[in-house]
């Protein structure tokens, strides 16, 4: 389990894949200069609930990997995260996609 610190004081456990696709997501849109809000579910051993934070140019973010090596990185969830953190809702963290689903949705023909 990797974990993600905002500010050096919220902080919370995400698995090292899944932190990773967050990460590729958060840095595009800071890259770009977007502001944009992340929440997370917190565990029921630190009580449950939900922590939100507003994410910007001049956060302190820290991802810390458990693992030395970097996972496969599957572009379906990539994607998916971009599409939560451009929405009014910010980002939050969405199941993985099967890798095909991106695939497939390329190969169909756009309709107006």
């Amino acid at each position: 389990m990797g974990k993600f610190i905002y500010e050096n004081n919220m902080k919370t456990e995400i698995e090292d894949r899944a932190l990773t696709h967050l990460q590729l997501v958060i840095t595009a849109k800071l890259r770009r200069g977007e502001p944009f809000s992340f929440t997370w579910r917190e565990d029921m051993s630190v009580g449950g609930g939900r922590t939100t934070v507003w994410i910007h140019a001049g956060s302190s973010l820290v991802f810390k990997f458990d693992g030395s090596r970097q996972p496969s990185i599957n572009r379906a969830w990539v994607d998916a995260l971009a599409f939560t953190a451009n929405a009014p809702s910010g980002l939050y963290l969405v199941s993985e996609p099967s890798e095909t689903s991106s695939v497939e949705r390329a190969a169909e023909p756009a309709t107006a």
